[in-house]
């Protein structure tokens, strides 16, 4: 098996991968809908006996429009290469995003990239993908582009839950409440995110509750609350209870605050990797420090009481790590 490969462009395409079958899109969040294209990906490429790549952009194309960054992001591209490397793909492909990218012609995009650069064997997109200039490039005309430049192309339907197809929109919805079991449900696995540790003004500690804070971006829309999480910390897996909200103490922008249960090292700097395994509670007001200790301890059981029955969410959930079965 062929170490899974991560390109940042296709300047220069390893040989392996030339011929393959590619996905193309956004895929933010690489939900089950994302997954029903890829298992079908993985199909057709391994019949055929060729790599299966799949070929996304960053940052997103609607950040690049607006008059700054808006979307709240499940996944960037480290989390997409961590995700596509997980569903047992061969390959991903994060071409970088902006106004020129935007203007190149649907034909150049299929003449340079597809056909230059991969040498695709096939093409799967999903029904709402566009792609170049004025978004001239609909599964239509990628159909007729492979048909002229002898490769194939499949469109693929969203898949439905309930009455709504799974959506990275949706998701982001769910999270915004602190539907946590709901946006995990949609994604297939443990929504996870990662943040370099920073220090804080260690009033946690003082309680008590000593905490890795990492900073979060001005476009997070997680509701605000106490969460039960597991953290990766290099090889290390821990637990812990997590808070993110308005601050007591006048930080400007509020951190995403974890506390490791059973955790006391000096970890300033370093990244962690976060996953949301359930929402314990939303944002409440104390009348006083006691009030506020009695609460912790409080989120402390429930979250430890979470972890305890966390179980896997579908193989791929499994593979991640976070959960095991």
């Amino acid at each position: 098996m062929t170490a899974f490969l991560r390109l940042n462009n296709l300047d220069a395409v390893p040989e392996t991968l030339r011929g393959a079958f590619v996905a193309i899109g956004n895929f933010d969040g690489l939900h089950r809908g994302h997954q029903t294209v890829l298992s079908t990906l993985k199909a057709r490429a391994a019949a055929a006996g060729r790599p299966a790549v799949l070929l996304t952009f960053e940052p997103h194309p609607r950040d690049v429009f607006a008059p700054a960054p808006f979307m709240f992001r499940l996944t960037d591209g480290d989390a997409k290469a961590r995700l596509a490397e997980a569903l047992g793909l061969d390959a991903i492909v994060i071409l970088p995003f902006d106004r020129d990218f935007s203007q190149i012609e649907a034909e150049d995009f299929v003449a340079r990239f597809l056909v230059s650069a991969l040498g695709v064997t096939g093409v799967i997109v999903g029904a709402d993908f566009h792609f170049g200039r004025q978004r001239r490039g609909t599964p239509t005309f990628l159909k007729a582009a492979g048909a002229a430049q002898g490769f194939a192309v499949e469109t693929l339907d969203l898949m439905d839950e309930g009455e709504e197809v799974i959506s990275s929109s949706r998701i982001r919805a769910a999270l915004s409440e602190g539907a946590v079991s709901a946006a995990n449900r949609l994604l297939g696995y443990h929504w996870f995110f990662d943040g370099c540790v920073v220090k804080g003004d260690q009033r946690g500690r003082e309680l008590g509750y000593p905490t890795a804070n990492t900073m979060t971006h001005a476009n997070f829309q997680l509701a605000q609350g106490v969460y039960a999480v597991r953290a990766r910390l290099g090889s290390r897996l821990l637990d812990g209870v997590a808070a993110f909200g308005k601050p007591m103490f006048n930080n400007q922008r509020p951190p995403f605050e974890t506390h490791l249960f059973d955790f006391d090292e000096d970890i300033y700097g370093q990244t962690i990797t976060v996953a949301l395994i359930a929402h314990i509670r939303g944002q409440e007001v104390f009348s006083g420090l006691d009030e506020l200790i009695a609460a912790m301890d409080r989120d402390s059981r429930k979250a430890r009481d979470a972890l305890a029955a966390a179980r896997p969410l579908s193989p791929l959930d499994a593979r991640l790590g976070f959960v095991a079965g």
